[in-house]
């Protein structure tokens, strides 16, 4: 039973993957992080977005890659006054630390 039980917590980590998103361009006052924030959550993604003082937004997701796919390719587009030029994006490992996804100050 204990073989089973690390088997499954194994296959779960494994599943989770992490990424870390920064996005620049005309992305702060608009809505940016709000609306990234409804975005996450209706895909069921953990983590936060927050401001950064150099006028770019970061975000941290985890999740299923497929949902972490989806999110990646809408920061791209931003929210509906956003004008996005780049998102610089890195895959990191899997932490497990957040229990929802938020906006972060």
């Amino acid at each position: 039973m204990v073989f089973h039980e690390f088997s499954q917590q194994r296959k779960v980590s494994m599943a989770i993957k992490r990424e870390h998103l920064l996005i620049s361009g005309q992305v702060q006052g608009v809505s940016f992080r709000a609306y990234t924030e409804q975005k996450a959550r209706a895909l069921g993604l953990t983590g936060f977005v927050r401001n950064l003082s150099d006028g770019r937004v970061e975000v941290i997701a985890e999740g299923d890659e497929s949902q972490l796919e989806i999110l990646k390719r809408w920061c791209h587009e931003g929210s509906p006054q956003a004008v996005v030029n780049e998102v610089v994006t890195e895959t990191q490992s899997p932490t497990g630390e957040f229990d929802e996804f938020r906006t972060a100050t």
